[in-house]
């Protein structure tokens, strides 16, 4: 019988009941659409899966994003999050998989640096440390909700521009590939996002290099600012992993980030289907 439980004030909850491995009743499924909608960060616990099985679980919430260019997994529909190589063995400091999941540990939203970015994502965890190595969710809904009128008014309309290369070079200036930075050049997206009965969230995130506009000292003091309230502590939830949990979160109503482990000697392996979003979010210029 499938329950929902509340994991936080704001949001996020604990789906059971459900078993992810086969087909889920249409009236199931719906349930879980609106939870989805409700809180944002839905936990799926004990979902021993395969990637195919995660793949078909994913496409109930709509079509998936191919993988980047320059991705160890390009054009394929799942995004495995390692410190391994091919042979089990954990990989060098310096190899661009810690390098990129370095990057991970910023706040973001997944897929921001499109043109029409992700709707959300589904995370499962195949191999995880003994500690750390969490990803902690911010409700950008609640946090928009909390700012003040001022506040409101002058967040309201912006446009930002998201550089997938701007997020990367925070971690090193080499990390993003030539044909990487021509695959996803920056893209403009608003500042606010208008979720109809859901209210408003701000969207943000390491991605987000500045106001379109404005210059970068008074783009970054806002974003700054704004991003300062966000990550205060009453707006996380953080999740401590268990193996073969899953996570489903939507990333225009949340930030995420991973949280840092001992990736020199435990092993983490994480498997990602990213659901496309259906829309830009903002109308593009004259």
């Amino acid at each position: 019988m499938l329950e929902i439980r509340p994991l936080h004030s704001l949001f996020a909850a604990e789906v059971s009941g459900l078993d992810l491995s086969g087909a889920l009743d249409e009236g199931v499924v719906e349930q879980v659409r609106d939870a989805f909608q409700q809180y944002s960060v839905l936990v799926f616990r004990d979902q021993d899966i395969s990637d195919d099985q995660q793949i078909a679980f994913s496409r109930l919430f709509g079509d998936l994003e191919q993988t980047r260019a320059g991705a160890a997994d390009a054009g394929g529909s799942l995004i495995r999050l390692s410190n391994m190589g091919p042979d089990g063995a954990i990989v060098a400091p310096s190899d661009k998989q810690v390098l990129n999941n370095k990057a991970n540990q910023q706040w973001h939203a997944d897929s921001s640096f499109k043109p029409v970015p992700a709707k959300a994502s589904l995370l499962s965890a195949r191999i995880i440390p003994s500690v750390g190595g969490n990803t902690e969710y911010i409700s950008m809904r609640a946090v928009y909700e909390a700012l003040d009128a001022e506040m409101k008014a002058r967040v309201d309309g912006l446009v930002t521009i998201h550089d997938f290369d701007y997020g990367r070079r925070k971690i090193d200036p080499d990390l993003v590939s030539a044909e990487e930075r021509a695959a996803v050049p920056p893209v403009r997206q608003a500042m606010v996002l208008d979720h109809g009965a859901q209210g408003k969230s701000l969207y943000l995130g390491a991605h987000c290099a500045r106001v379109e506009g404005w210059d970068d000292a008074a783009s970054r003091g806002l974003i700054d600012e704004l991003m300062a309230f966000a990550t205060e502590a009453r707006f996380i939830y953080a999740h401590a992993w268990k193996p073969h949990d899953m996570v489903l979160w939507d990333n225009r109503a949340v930030l995420h980030r991973a949280t840092p482990f001992a990736s020199q000697t435990e092993q983490r392996l994480m498997v990602r289907t990213t659901i496309a979003g259906d829309a830009a979010t903002v109308e593009p210029p004259d």
